[in-house]
């Protein structure tokens, strides 16, 4: 098993296949000006498979993969025929803003992909604009109906609410999942932002949101929900299909029982999505270092993850790279 100093087993990666979006969701990313990594630092499909047999290795079972936006990457379900076809791999899963997703899905899913979750934070169009500044509200819409038919995953819908923004849409979001047994889960917002403008009083706490909707859809602590799992997950009293999950990363952290790292797109792990030190693999991987050797830089960095990120905390320091460059 792969463990840290805390006892923490970790069998969970989040792989980033690229740092580039077509979207500049405002708690992600700046909209102009961000510098794309040159596609010679880019880990190729080959890269990422070598550095998912190293993590598997040492008992890594699950892969996300991220981005950026990771249906901007060509041939993407090439990577995902080759992960697929790793015997000891037992979920692979991927993130998406939805855009492009209708026109993928079916090779996605012919390629072997079941689970994908897609980053929506409105449903009104001109709240979804404001937000993402680029896009199309309906194709995104348009996209999930495509997801349902093709991945039983069930399909997951993220939201990061934000006061004054897009905290009105609360409810219809919980409309989404009863209408089309979607999991919707929402994320509270973070200090990820390139801009670096996060404040405390822009986040709606997951509690809140919750104590909204059981106002309108009285809610139930879902049995199956593992109690160690980031999401605190609900189904509707009612017994309406669809659930609501609550991420509250900064309200309740769970980082006592995290399980994941990370790889960026240009091959670095990062033990903590707020970490502000980082290990190169890339250039290990492309100087000829054995998969077994990998895997043991792998160990030693995953034996110092941090104990939590210290959002709540007066000695907190922002994560060394905006959310677009560290990966979902």
């Amino acid at each position: 098993m792969l463990q840290d100093r805390q006892g923490r087993t970790i069998n969970n990666l989040r792989v980033s296949v690229t740092d580039r979006c077509n979207f500049r969701c405002t708690y992600c990313m700046p909209e102009e000006g961000l510098q794309w990594l040159p596609k010679s630092e880019i880990l190729s499909f080959e890269e990422i498979l070598r550095l998912v047999e190293a993590a598997m290795a040492l008992g890594v079972t699950k892969v996300r993969l991220t981005g950026g936006e990771p249906l901007l990457r060509k041939n993407l379900d090439r990577l995902i025929r080759m992960l697929v076809d790793l015997p000891a791999l037992d979920d692979i899963s991927l993130t998406t803003n939805g855009l492009l997703l209708g026109d993928q899905a079916p090779a996605l899913h012919a390629a072997g992909l079941r689970r994908i979750n897609v980053s929506l934070d409105s449903l009104d169009a001109n709240t979804f604009r404001q937000i993402a500044k680029r896009g199309s509200l309906q194709q995104v819409l348009s996209s999930l109906e495509t997801a349902g038919r093709y991945f039983e995953g069930p399909v997951k819908v993220n939201a990061v609410i934000m006061r004054g923004i897009n905290d009105h849409e609360i409810e219809a979001f919980a409309d989404l999942a009863r209408r089309h047994s979607f999991e919707v889960r929402f994320i509270e917002f973070m200090p990820l932002d390139a801009q670096n403008e996060w404040t405390r009083d822009q986040m709606i706490t997951g509690e809140e949101i919750r104590r909204r909707i059981d106002s309108v859809y009285p809610l139930d602590r879902d049995p199956k929900s593992p109690p160690t799992a980031p999401s605190r997950d609900y189904v509707f009293r009612d017994g309406t299909a669809g659930k609501v999950g609550f991420i509250n990363s900064v309200t309740e952290p769970f980082c006592d029982s995290c399980c994941r790292i990370r790889i960026t797109a240009d091959g670095k792990l990062r033990t903590c999505l707020f970490s502000t030190r980082e290990l190169d693999l890339l250039q290990p991987l492309r100087n000829g270092m054995s998969n077994d050797k990998i895997s043991a830089l792998i160990h030693a960095a995953v034996w110092e993850k941090e104990p939590g990120h210290k959002i709540n905390s007066d000695d907190f320091v922002r994560a060394s790279r905006p959310m677009s460059q560290i990966g979902g």
